[in-house]
């Protein structure tokens, strides 16, 4: 089949890669302009842009290139930009979208489900329309979520798994789509100040947002990254550090700290940032 391929992130390579190696001819890779590289003017291209040049396809940052091209299908793995109703109209396309439509229509359906407390999220093989994500379904498989998943684990399968099912789905002629149906939610994009951890909040959901990565308190007046955290039940009151100088009082419970990043710092184990700040049980983090 002839293809255009309209994808920017690391997680759109995976999918690209297979379509090659499944034989489609990738007519087009559409992806976004490089980027400038910190304060010089050198400049970074996309993952995709990166993967389809080593493939030796041709790469545009224009979508309206795709109106001067031959292709079957276009093909859209985390593009990250409107594409035009014209074209649309001139050029049939499907997304590989990560969760289970209706459920998290939009930019982050990964994240979403994961602070949801979603046992269970998927990808569908959806038609593009002008609606954002309201194309019908022509496939879909679920991935569970576990207790413990991270962010990063969860988009890893959710990938390979999408991946595998796109190169299914394409291998043979279309099949009918269905509609969506269900409650429809919508996943915006998660924004710096939800990643501040509100110490009042139950800790189960203090969890997530930490597995969900790029979480932050402050301690000392000054940002603390949470990268590794575990529920536990030492008693504190909320923000309070307990008498076990690693676990921070919740809502309901409390969140021992594993692996923190101090401002300016790299990752360390909490062991060694305490030996360091020599923390004190009844010391505030966040707020105070």
């Amino acid at each position: 089949m002839r293809l255009a391929f309209l994808g920017t992130p690391e997680m759109a390579v995976p999918p690209l890669r297979a379509l090659v190696a499944a034989g489609h001819d990738v007519v087009m890779v559409v992806t976004r302009a490089d980027r400038r590289r910190g304060r010089g003017s050198a400049t970074s291209p996309s993952p995709v842009k990166t993967a389809a040049l080593e493939l030796g396809l041709q790469v545009t940052h224009e979508i309206d290139d795709l109106l001067t091209i031959e292709a079957d299908l276009g093909v859209v793995v985390a593009y990250g930009r409107i594409i035009k109703p014209h074209v649309l109209d001139a050029l049939p396309m499907v997304n590989v979208h990560f969760s289970l439509l209706p459920r998290w229509r939009g930019a982050a359906p990964v994240e979403r489900a994961l602070l949801a407390g979603d046992d269970v999220t998927g990808v569908c093989i959806m038609g593009v329309e002008e609606g954002l994500d309201t194309g019908p379904v022509y496939a879909r498989r679920e991935v569970a979520i576990g207790p413990t998943t991270t962010a990063d684990q969860l988009r890893h399968e959710l990938v390979d798994v999408g991946t595998q099912l796109l190169v299914e789905v394409l291998a043979a002629p279309l099949p009918e789509p269905e509609p969506q149906s269900g409650d429809v939610t919508y996943a915006e994009k998660i924004s710096p100040d939800e990643l501040r951890l509100a110490w009042d909040r139950p800790t189960a959901e203090l969890d997530r947002w930490v597995r969900l990565g790029g979480a932050w308190t402050t301690f000392r007046d000054r940002r603390l990254k949470v990268h590794v955290a575990e529920p536990t039940d030492a008693p504190a009151p909320p923000g309070v550090l307990a008498d076990d100088r690693a676990s921070v009082g919740s809502g309901d419970g409390s969140l021992r700290l594993v692996a923190v990043q101090p401002e300016g710092k790299p990752l360390m184990s909490w062991a060694d940032f305490a030996n360091g700040a020599q923390p004190r049980p009844g010391e505030r983090f966040g707020d105070h």
